[in-house]
């Protein structure tokens, strides 16, 4: 990643929105069961009370990554559709002739497939690259290859 704010795909952003909806609800249903300042109780009470309040501020952490992150989404713009970038779609062509689209993100979601993370084998190859380009990378299998046909709306 470059340092600065970093553009996000349509998938990245709706991650990251789902994400903090899910976080907000979630915090908002952990906190609703702190007492406050009534410490009637046993210490099982209290031990249960001050884990309750440190999800609520793990909680709160995650929120505001999260928010800062569309921030700064909204401050770089839209992702290039002439380098690869954070954000970038990019259709490519592997070395076994299969073609795919893909999103390269920040991070990769178990149920979204076409997200390939900036800092994996094929995420660090394809950045920076062009269409036409061929990169080359490392797998579990060994040596592998594709082929960059497109990059943004064309992709």
């Amino acid at each position: 990643m470059s340092g600065g704010p970093e553009p996000i795909s349509a998938e990245g952003l709706r991650a990251v929105r789902e994400e903090l909806a899910q976080l907000r609800t979630e915090r908002g249903e952990v906190a609703a069961t702190l007492r406050g300042e009534d410490p009637v109780g046993d210490r099982a009470d209290a031990a249960d009370e001050l884990q309750r309040a440190s999800e609520v501020t793990r909680l709160d952490r995650r929120i505001v990554e999260l928010e800062g992150r569309l921030r700064e989404a909204e401050v770089a713009g839209a992702p290039s559709t002439d380098v690869i970038g954070v954000g970038s779609t990019v259709k490519v062509r592997f070395g076994d002739g299969e073609e795919e689209t893909v999103e390269i993100s920040e991070l990769a979601e178990e149920r979204e497939l076409t997200l390939v993370t900036y800092d994996s084998p094929l995420g660090k190859a394809l950045l920076g690259r062009h269409a036409g380009e061929r990169v080359t990378y490392e797998t579990p299998g060994g040596a592998a290859s594709a082929v960059v046909l497109a990059v943004g709306d064309a992709a």
